[in-house]
């Protein structure tokens, strides 16, 4: 096994280069989304549609409309809340993974539920690979993959303990160019059996940052493949701004 580090420091380059990263304070942009994941715990059209407005220096995300118009949702790493758009609070919840052990997640989610699990995917996926420059990450580069006549440089990541993510041990697929193509983990607010293939497409160049459009989560075999259905989630950035720092 590699250490990894030659495969980051392509993928960074391929995503517009750690200068450019560094030069951005937030990223603005319109996302869709939609799938089987939150239905399962009773959240419907929570994030059908909405603005994000995502820090690239901590876990940090502002979502608007969150739980009816008028109302935004507040992602703080362990801390969420909702509150009006004139910063009257509905609603808070710190310590909020801890939260999901609690007995009525197995089973069904509320508002802060659903805002700590989509805070922290969202922010995952717009801050990698950037991310994993952050001290505390463990990576090394794992056998190649293949899949649909394509071959995938595979990086293996530990996340340290204080990024909220889905699961501590992910791996990242790449393609030639070293752009991400997938990137597998365990969704473990719902359980040890959620284990994701989660793919990413359409990648566009947004003011110097490369960034996938699409994206697909799907369940994962034990052995690696994706199974074909349900899609678990489905992802569609539709505009995209980038806040100087």
């Amino acid at each position: 096994m590699a250490s990894g580090q030659d495969l980051l420091d392509k993928a960074i380059k391929a995503h517009g280069g750690l200068n450019r990263w560094r030069s951005i304070k937030e990223i603005v942009t319109h996302i869709r989304c939609g799938g089987m994941a939150l239905p399962l715990r009773f959240k419907f059209g929570t994030f059908k549609s909405y603005e994000a407005q995502i820090s690239t220096t901590k876990p940090r995300i502002i979502f608007s409309p969150f739980a009816g118009k008028g109302n935004r949702g507040i992602f703080l790493g362990d801390t969420v809340r909702i509150e009006t758009d004139n910063g009257q609070v509905l609603a808070e919840r710190t310590n909020a993974k801890a939260a999901f052990n609690n007995f009525r997640h197995k089973f069904y989610w509320d508002n802060l539920d659903a805002l700590y699990f989509g805070g922290y995917a969202i922010w995952n996926y717009f801050s990698a690979p950037f991310l994993f420059l952050h001290k505390g990450f463990e990576i090394q580069e794992i056998d190649p993959w293949e899949e649909n006549n394509h071959t995938w440089r595979r990086l293996q990541v530990f996340f340290p303990s204080d990024i909220p993510t889905h699961s501590r041990e992910q791996v990242f697929y790449f393609n030639s160019e070293g752009l991400l193509m997938r990137l597998d983990y365990t969704a473990e607010v719902f359980g040890e059996w959620a284990k994701a293939a989660h793919y990413c497409r359409g990648h566009k160049n947004f003011s110097g940052l490369i960034l996938p459009t699409s994206r697909q989560v799907l369940p994962r075999k034990n052995e690696g493949s994706p199974r074909s259905f349900p899609t678990l989630v489905w992802i569609e950035v539709d505009q995209v701004a980038l806040l100087k720092g």
